[in-house]
């Protein structure tokens, strides 16, 4: 829990298209900075907690459990990097409220991939044998930004090590203290240091 005089944590908001890289950059964000930052998946929570569908034709309730989810780990002192699609349309006033009501520092990312090398990135993935192009079009938002104070948006042209480091900078977590640093105390990290 946060003590009084502990700053309070950072927001890390990645999002993109699908097959943008937004979890894999998550993943080694959290990964590299060590214990003390929760790492919230959309689709782990949305598809996997929830059992709910991303659609138009309901009020969902992934908005506002995912949020709920990211300020509990806040409110508990852990830095949080969340990450998915989490379209505007559906997500921006919930993540909107998110940004605005933490006391600490928020960051937003957007990384921009055309739809073409989507496809192509998506084709190296497992997920290729159960989801088509045709369901990549239609899920595609082009530069589907929130809007939010310093939204950084990320090129197709930076690499994952490149997109990692400016997301570890730019929200003032390489200058943040771990819990306990991964790559020290964990036998995975220590036997692939990279």
């Amino acid at each position: 829990m946060i003590t009084e005089s502990a700053a309070p944590p950072t927001l890390v908001v990645i999002r993109g298209n699908s097959a943008s890289g937004k979890t894999t950059a998550a993943r080694e964000v959290r990964r590299r900075y060590g214990r003390g930052c929760a790492l919230l998946e959309q689709d782990q929570l949305r598809r996997i907690v929830l059992r709910e569908h991303d659609s138009d034709d309901f009020a969902p309730v992934a908005p506002a459990f995912i949020a709920t989810t990211a300020r509990t780990a806040l409110g508990l002192g852990y830095h949080v990097v969340l990450e998915g699609i989490m379209h505007a349309v559906r997500y921006g006033a919930a993540l909107s409220r998110l940004i605005g009501e933490h006391p600490g520092p928020s960051h937003v990312y957007y990384l921009d991939v055309p739809f073409d090398e989507t496809v192509r990135r998506h084709g190296g993935r497992d997920l290729a044998a159960d989801v088509t192009a045709e369901q990549l079009r239609e899920w595609y938002t082009a530069r589907d930004l929130l809007g939010a104070d310093g939204e950084l948006v990320i090129a197709e042209t930076s690499d994952l090590e490149q997109t990692v480091t400016t997301i570890l900078h730019a929200s003032g977590l390489a200058r943040t203290a771990a819990l306990t640093p991964c790559p020290r105390l964990c036998r995975r990290c220590a036997a692939d240091p990279a």
